[in-house]
């Protein structure tokens, strides 16, 4: 039990830490080049992966890691920001929440897992509560914003199941099995991110902090212990954790920028915290009749 509550604890670091992104992102970086700080996000990081490791792929591994590296950072990331610009950042970030209402079906169709009500009405909980915290009077919807949002959503969906169907290689760490990731996305974002904004923006002592940050925590630990995660734990409570960046980027919010959260918005923390909890949980036992 214990060491079931440390890998989750753990697991639970990456989504914190992303939950920062929002803050650093306008607070720090040049504007207008959300895909760079993607890229800087994800491809130095697996490249330092892979020279502190000095593990490659083999065999199926090679389409396997950028299959997984595609859906998990390179396609995830502009479905995000397409979202992100083109959405209030409520609206996104609810668009978000639905991903272990995602992972719970895929988790029957492609884990063959048995149907599990009791993970699905806590994730819709869960995007209930993080609707609660987000969503305000300006919330709008446009519908290239609303289609990228739920690709986000499914496409991260579906990596992280592919992740837990396939597993680790034997013999393969979790510092490895991100850094081929990380690489392959990146590798992925290169053309995307010179096609969509050109040349690389000028930068100043405070966006190398927060491209640092966004790279080697936010990046190279937090996808470290997020693929351990999933690898180790079960999938459906891995995925509700991602509850915790929308959560972290409105606290965030309320310490660093001076916004405040109201009833409504600590109505909708309690919730989304209490899926977080209840989706650690197994499924109650039935009950049997008589």
């Amino acid at each position: 039990m214990n060491d079931t509550l440390s890998r989750t604890a753990l697991t639970a670091f990456a989504p914190v830490v992303w939950g920062t992104t929002y803050v650093v992102t306008t607070e720090l970086l040049p504007a207008g080049h959300p895909m760079f700080a993607g890229l800087l996000r994800a491809l130095p990081a697996g490249l330092i992966a892979l020279a502190v490791t000095r593990t490659l792929p083999r065999g199926a591994w090679w389409w396997r890691a950028a299959v997984l590296g595609v859906l998990n950072i390179g396609m995830f990331f502009p479905f995000l920001f397409v979202a992100a610009e083109r959405l209030p950042g409520g609206v996104a970030a609810t668009l978000g929440a639905v991903q272990p209402l995602v992972v719970a079906v895929l988790a029957v169709a492609v884990l063959r897992q048995s149907a599990s009500a009791w993970r699905f009405a806590w994730g819709a909980v869960g995007v209930v509560g993080v609707a609660l915290v987000v969503l305000g009077p300006a919330a709008g919807f446009d519908v290239v914003g609303v289609l990228a949002g739920l690709g986000g959503a499914a496409t991260m969906a579906l990596g992280v199941t592919l992740t837990k169907r396939w597993g680790r290689p034997g013999g393969v760490g979790p510092t490895a099995f991100a850094g081929w990731q990380l690489t392959a996305g990146g590798l992925f974002l290169v053309p995307v991110t010179f096609l969509a904004e050109g040349a690389p923006p000028a930068v100043d002592g405070p966006a190398v902090f927060g491209y640092l940050w966004l790279g080697l925590v936010g990046g190279l630990l937090a996808y470290v212990l997020w693929f351990r995660g999933i690898t180790t734990l079960p999938v459906t409570s891995v995925a509700v954790l991602g509850l915790l960046s929308p959560m972290v980027a409105a606290v965030t919010g309320v310490v660093v920028l001076g916004q405040t959260l109201g009833p409504v918005q600590l109505t909708g923390f309690a919730l989304a915290l209490a899926a977080i909890v209840a989706s650690q949980r197994p499924d109650p036992a039935p009950r049997l009749a008589g």
